[in-house]
């Protein structure tokens, strides 16, 4: 069965439908989703690509030794190469003196990767079809919560009984009481949609998403 009709047959021929779902989690309605990304054939390839960009660039440099060039101290030969006793030196901060520099020292290496924007756009539809299609994927028709209160927004999370996964909530705009009542919640990542990437679509059991921000991710990635 292709992928096309394998979302027909659970959804209905010709249609690309989901129910909404209120903070009670309670059925009040359905919507059509754009096909042009949610009805896309998964590319593994592209996904993985966008995955390891967005990893690769997140990378730190990580540690490195200063060079003779970079050492601080004068250049200037300290005594005369004969005639002291004492042994030649050129420089001052050479690897074999103290405070010198570091001889074979690690040197920072930079693992960012470069990703074209198709790329990077397809993953995402891939990502947002793969999830639609195994069903792992929520719309809610919003999230608005009256405090800053962790268990005003944990009540919502088990009112759509999805409290015990791991969830990324893609929302048009993140309020403060939002931010402030889910960053204390483990495996819960709240973030805006137009700023969604591949790691944090693909990063979660289920993804969570209000009306607000399907409209947003049609205009995004429908071109």
């Amino acid at each position: 069965m292709s992928y096309r009709n394998a979302i027909y047959e659970r959804f209905g021929v010709g249609r690309m439908k989901v129910d909404v779902h209120n903070m009670a989690g309670e059925k009040i309605d359905t919507v059509e989703l754009p096909p042009e990304i949610f009805e896309v054939p998964v590319n593994v390839g592209l996904m993985h690509q966008a995955f390891l960009r967005q990893r690769s660039n997140a990378r730190q440099v990580g540690r490195k030794s200063k060079t003779r060039a970079e050492k601080r101290g004068g250049g200037a030969k300290p005594w005369r190469q004969k005639g002291t006793g004492r042994a030649r030196v050129g420089y001052l901060r050479n690897p074999s003196r103290v405070h010198g520099s570091k001889a074979f020292g690690p040197k920072s290496h930079k693992y960012e990767k470069k990703v074209n924007r198709k790329v990077k756009v397809l993953a995402r539809k891939s990502i947002l079809s793969q999830k639609f299609s195994s069903n792992n994927f929520m719309v809610i028709e919003e999230i608005s919560l009256e405090s800053s209160k962790t268990k005003e927004f944990l009540a919502i999370l088990k009112n759509l009984n999805i409290h015990d996964k791991k969830v990324t909530i893609l929302v048009n705009e993140v309020s403060e009481n939002l931010l402030l009542g889910s960053r204390n919640i483990k495996n819960i990542c709240v973030i805006p949609a137009d700023s969604a990437s591949a790691y944090d679509l693909l990063d979660n059991q289920l993804i969570l998403v209000d009306l607000a921000s399907i409209e947003l991710l049609n205009k995004q990635l429908a071109n």
